[in-house]
């Protein structure tokens, strides 16, 4: 394909679809032409029903048969396949581990990071310093050994973008406000937090809720708990896995409701069965059972979730009364927003050619990083 070309169709502009087109020039947004005519677009032109920013995935275990972690070539692999879900950049999302382990992670980060395919941004640490109480699918035991000394040593990666942890924890308060001055994005999660205590992790910097509904204390109409302060505190942009098990249709639709689409950060939660058969995979070491709609540990809990990026889009707009482009606006515009990057998620002229297209009820037509095509859907 000629680096210099055009896509028209409906373009995702913020939180509204709007007529025209996308010129696209070396890897980048040249201009946004509203009023796309003979004589002001480039020779070639691809027409598509809907034209957006490409989704990025904030919180991405695994996928397509590979688990993040001491292996470089499970997220070659997943940048790989993740187009094939609009995705075209996400975080590489590790649990709660042992100290040697985070160190084999960071290596295999740094060996996978110019992979081809969706770009990985950076690590998303979930844990350790989580909760016990709420520990899901997370070994207790990293938790309770989680100390100082470990703290140190994961604010120094330098791969480090998000983490995930309990405000209610001993020291927590500091650490967030460590992990903010360093750059990293802070977001509360596995926490067994009151309300008051998740206020206090976010007056300390922290700016997300991970998996709203899933591992946190519940709410309750005079303890409103970590779910009651992450629904009302404007600060706050929830995590949301939008696959009907994590969380019941209408509480995505309250969710949708009380945050609107400005506080709202689609995830998939994707764990290594995520376009596989049913059968028996791995989390953090332990044995998770799928079944073709859930991932649990034979215990019962929750091990991630099998739900691609894009069918949560549609899952949204099926279920609250979120139009299309609010949807792809949480699962593009917003997850950008949070990790401050300054040329993605948005159709806007300088910004890096990251586009997907879709069709009119939202399936994935192809996907354009860098301005190339890496995915096109099969007819």
């Amino acid at each position: 394909m000629s680096d210099h070309f055009a896509i028209q169709g409906d373009l995702v502009i913020g939180d509204r679809l709007e007529p025209g087109a996308v010129v696209i020039e070396a890897g980048r947004i040249e201009a946004v032409v509203r009023e796309p005519r003979d004589g002001n677009l480039p020779e070639r032109v691809i027409d598509a029903a809907i034209v957006a920013p490409g989704l990025i995935d904030l919180q991405v275990n695994g996928g397509y048969g590979v688990e993040i972690g001491d292996d470089p070539a499970a997220m070659r692999h997943l940048s790989a396949c993740l187009p094939s879900a609009g995705v075209t950049a996400y975080l590489p999302t590790f649990i709660s581990a042992n100290a040697p382990q985070y160190a084999q992670a960071f290596a295999a980060f740094d060996a996978a990071r110019d992979a081809a395919g969706a770009k990985p941004l950076g690590l998303h640490l979930e844990g350790p310093f989580l909760s016990p109480i709420r520990a899901g699918a997370h070994r207790r035991e990293a938790l309770e050994l989680a100390d100082d000394a470990l703290f140190e040593t994961l604010l120094a990666a330098e791969s480090l973008r998000l983490m995930t942890l309990a405000p209610e924890r001993p020291g927590a308060d500091q650490r967030i406000r460590k992990l903010v001055e360093r750059g990293v994005l802070v977001s509360l999660g596995h926490t067994n937090a009151t309300y008051e205590q998740f206020e206090a992790g976010v007056d300390a910097g922290a700016r997300m809720a991970t998996h709203l509904y899933n591992a946190m204390s519940p709410f309750g109409h005079r303890t409103p708990g970590a779910i009651g302060a992450a629904l009302v505190d404007a600060r706050v942009t929830v995590g949301l896995i939008a696959d009907g098990v994590h969380s019941h249709p209408a509480s995505i639709d309250l969710a949708v409701r009380a945050k609107g689409s400005e506080r709202i950060a689609l995830v998939s939660d994707l764990m290594q069965a995520a376009g596989m058969p049913p059968g028996n995979y791995e989390l953090g070491g332990q044995t998770v059972i799928v079944d073709g709609s859930t991932a649990r540990l034979p215990g019962g809990a929750l091990a991630g979730s099998i739900v691609t990026l894009d069918q949560a889009v549609r899952n949204v707009v099926a279920w609250t009364d979120a139009d299309p482009a609010q949807a792809i606006q949480v699962a593009s515009e917003i997850p950008a927003r949070l990790l401050g990057l300054p040329d993605r998620g948005r159709l806007s002229a300088g910004f890096a050619a990251d586009l997907v297209l879709f069709d009119s009820v939202l399936n994935v037509q192809a996907t354009i990083i860098g301005g190339e095509i890496v995915h096109r859907r099969e007819t």
